[in-house]
């Protein structure tokens, strides 16, 4: 480590000590210059938890001044980023095992590096060490439509196997996916259930019609749930998508029927409407 990154870690720790105890001592209460935003995103059957304090523009010159290109940046304010994964995940080609990671990277003009360190627990950058780093990537920024003026991180756009985790400020944007690879691990969770004495019979008929597995015991096990609880409405939904998707027209209008006069008699606008779409699709 340099000694001017000592002297200014230094510095910032007896800042925030004195800071601390003088807050303590006259009981002041501030708010924070830069404002901590904790966010818990799924994944699959994993989580991803998010860590990070969002400094503003406050009409300074962001990257490039206030951020220089080609140095290391903790991706915020105050400590470092954080990702914590519940379960394993793959970045950019890379499994990248489950535990809780700094999320640092190097803006540039025409490319970004994207870093996860070992090392989640530090202030800013200053006690960064590239031998700690777990995975290192490039992504291209882009120009935002319009000003960010808090620094902001989120996940845009998530379905079942991917996450997108955006990170914005002043005029730009970069992305990168975050995606599981949990399908064996799932299907051994089901064949398990299935040995149980409640049976998800429901569940487990969503999760083969929406991968693409087993229609045939898909639609047995629909069936169970629809007879497990005949004058429930989305039992039926669901056996009708399974039969539309078998190319079994008639029985999912004849199910799709049966779950409309259901949803009628629970007053279940929702299903009455999705039983409807199922009896128009399968004309």
């Amino acid at each position: 480590m340099k000694p001017k990154f000592l002297s200014i870690a230094a510095c910032m720790l007896l800042m925030s000590t004195f800071i601390s105890g003088n807050s303590r001592a006259q009981g002041l209460k501030l708010p924070a210059a830069s404002s901590k935003q904790v966010i818990t995103q799924d994944l699959g059957i994993s989580e991803i938890t998010l860590s990070y304090a969002r400094p503003n523009v406050k009409g300074r010159k962001i990257f490039g001044g206030l951020e220089p290109y080609g140095t290391v940046w903790r991706t915020g304010a105050n400590s470092a980023t954080t990702l914590t994964f519940s379960g394993d995940v793959i970045i950019n080609g890379k499994t990248i095992p489950a535990g809780t990671y700094g999320l640092f990277t190097i803006p540039d003009k025409s490319e970004w590096t994207i870093i996860l360190n070992k090392n989640s627990k530090q202030w800013g950058a200053y006690e960064y060490n590239e031998a700690d780093d777990v995975l290192r990537f490039q992504v291209k920024p882009e120009q935002t439509k319009n000003k960010v003026e808090t620094f902001t991180i989120s996940f845009p756009e998530v379905t079942a196997t991917e996450a997108k985790l955006a990170i914005a400020w002043e005029n730009t944007a970069v992305s990168f996916p975050i995606q599981v690879n949990q399908d064996a691990e799932i299907m051994a969770s089901i064949e398990e259930a299935m040995k149980g004495d409640k049976k998800p019979y429901l569940a487990a008929a969503q999760y083969y019609l929406n991968n693409d597995k087993d229609l045939d015991k898909a639609l047995a096990w629909a069936d169970e749930a629809v007879k497990a609880n005949p004058a429930l409405p989305y039992p039926y939904y669901w056996k009708a998508q399974i039969q539309l998707k078998k190319g079994d027209k008639a029985g999912a209008k004849a199910t799709a029927t049966l779950g409309k006069e259901a949803a009628e008699k629970a007053k279940s606008d929702e299903y009455i409407r999705l039983n409807s779409q199922i009896i128009e699709k399968a004309k």
